[in-house]
């Protein structure tokens, strides 16, 4: 998706309506997390700054690691959507404090899909990791093809010293031989997982967790105890909750690939905008994995009101897409400007492409309520996990020592 097209700012709408929905609350901050080029910032900017909520705004938070694209961020205070905002980087979510004062809204965009994931199988033994290791070891086979992802199988015992290697990625997948610490309780961290059969493969990602679990307390409106500065220990926990300022909570939009299940195989590498072996140039091509919805929602349950996920078509629409589309369209001076619109607008909503493969969920400072945020209308039915496992794959995989 490209987040600097006119058409995206669509969702800027979706933030004015729950900042209204909200009371209109007299402080509002922005937030985004992996904000790239910052042109995404930059469309909502530009949305809201035309039904008065501009007027309420205190400060863009940038959660963003890297410093190159810092520089290219803070070039942009000189754009006219950005205006006087006063702009803030930091390198974790953990880092921007609770404001209760302020509602804070945060956007997400293809964030979550570039976190680092765990695979794991599930055997009779329990979840097993999977692992990277070096090809040099191998003795017998050559190394998997670029079109190969399955699991490595490694016999050490039957090594040969005449045997040659045959050119290609130098490292491959192995199964770790036990469970681990780790393993196990990545396998058990969220309860749809228990109900997969032996042999099925899901693709884990802590660090997708901790995050979304602390963007729901940034946007509660009443955070758990454990926020509570300076709380005293001896106090029962409904006291220590009392203590704190209850705040004006705020919203949320996570938009990614994925779908509200686990996914068992969609790690991949794309290099010049093609698909290639993980394996081949390690560290020069972007990484990325499918989103497990489900499991971000189950990281926030209790702090917000998670709604959808919705596909990225549905939300566009239902948000008035076409309406915007068209008074870009009359605005366009040229044929080969509304050309431009049409087919922009038409990607993203393409339900053999975009449209169908981004989900957009929703969050609001509501917890522990049934109230549904517009466009999210109807929960989705509930995902029956399916067991995931790799093409041409024997369950019967052997497990290799070599690890790393």
């Amino acid at each position: 998706m490209n987040p600097s097209h006119p058409v995206f700012g669509t969702s800027g709408i979706w933030f004015v309506s729950q900042w209204a929905n909200a009371g209109k609350p007299t402080s509002v901050r922005l937030v985004e997390l992996g904000p790239g080029r910052g042109t995404l910032m930059a469309d909502i900017l530009r949305t809201i700054s035309k039904f008065g909520l501009s007027q309420s705004l205190t400060g863009v938070h940038f959660v963003e690691t890297s410093q190159a694209l810092r520089s290219v961020q803070e070039q942009l205070q000189s754009s006219p959507h950005y205006g006087d905002v006063k702009l803030h980087w930091y390198n974790s979510i953990t880092e921007i404090p609770r404001s209760p004062s302020e509602y804070t809204i945060l956007v997400a965009h293809e964030f979550f899909d570039a976190l680092p994931i765990h695979v794991l199988q599930k055997k009779e033994t329990g979840w097993h990791e999977v692992l990277i290791a070096s090809t040099d070891d191998l003795q017998t086979s050559p190394p998997p093809s670029s079109e190969n992802k399955d699991v490595e199988t490694t016999n050490e015992s039957t090594t040969q010293e005449n045997s040659t290697i045959t050119p290609g990625p130098r490292l491959r997948r192995v199964l770790s031989p036990q469970p681990s610490a780790a393993s196990m309780l990545l396998g058990h961290s969220s309860p749809r997982f228990d109900k997969l059969p032996v042999g099925s493969f899901i693709e884990v990602s802590p660090t997708s967790f901790r995050i979304a679990h602390h963007v729901g307390r940034l946007l509660a409106a009443n955070p758990p105890p454990s926020d509570i500065p300076g709380r005293s220990r001896s106090l029962p926990q409904d006291e220590k909750a009392e203590k704190e300022e209850v705040g004006v909570g705020g919203c949320g939009l996570f938009i990614d690939y994925g779908g509200a299940n686990v996914f068992g195989d969609s790690f991949r590498a794309f290099k010049q905008h093609k698909i290639v072996d993980t394996f081949d140039q390690p560290g020069e091509c972007d990484l990325t994995a499918n989103v497990d919805f489900a499991y971000l929602k189950e990281a926030m349950s209790g702090l917000v009101s998670t709604h959808g996920p919705l596909t990225q078509s549905s939300f566009l629409e239902r948000m008035g897409l076409p309406i915007r589309v068209d008074a870009l369209l009359r605005g366009a001076k040229s044929e080969e400007r509304r050309k431009v619109i049409q087919d922009a607008a038409s990607r993203l909503v393409d339900l053999n492409g975009m449209g169908k493969e981004y989900k957009v969920l929703g969050i609001t400072s509501t917890a522990g309520t049934d109230v549904e945020a517009y466009p999210f209308i109807r929960e989705q039915e509930p995902v029956q996990e399916e067991p995931v496992k790799k093409q041409g794959h024997d369950e019967s995989t052997e497990t290799s020592s070599s690890s790393a």
